[in-house]
């Protein structure tokens, strides 16, 4: 029972080490990411009173950026 608590706080310190990065990153330079979610083949509806937003290319994106950081990390760790 203790090992899988210990993996489950390595886990969250992991998490949140990534939330800070990731906060860093959207403070310092985030007027220059303005290019996230507008993305080619994003989906973007505006009416008049209906708003809808998929960003599929976005998601990809990220999904492959995440899944090559958690790799490098696995590695490493």
């Amino acid at each position: 029972m203790g090992s899988s608590f210990s993996s489950l706080g390595k886990n969250l310190i992991i998490a949140g080490i990534m939330v800070v990065i990731v906060g860093v990153v959207i403070y310092f330079f985030g007027n220059k990411l303005g290019w996230i979610g507008h993305l080619p083949g994003d989906i973007r509806v505006e009416k008049d009173n209906f708003k809808i937003y998929v960003p599929f290319t976005t998601m990809i994106l990220a999904g492959l950026i995440l899944t090559l950081l958690f790799h490098l990390l696995k590695k490493l760790f």
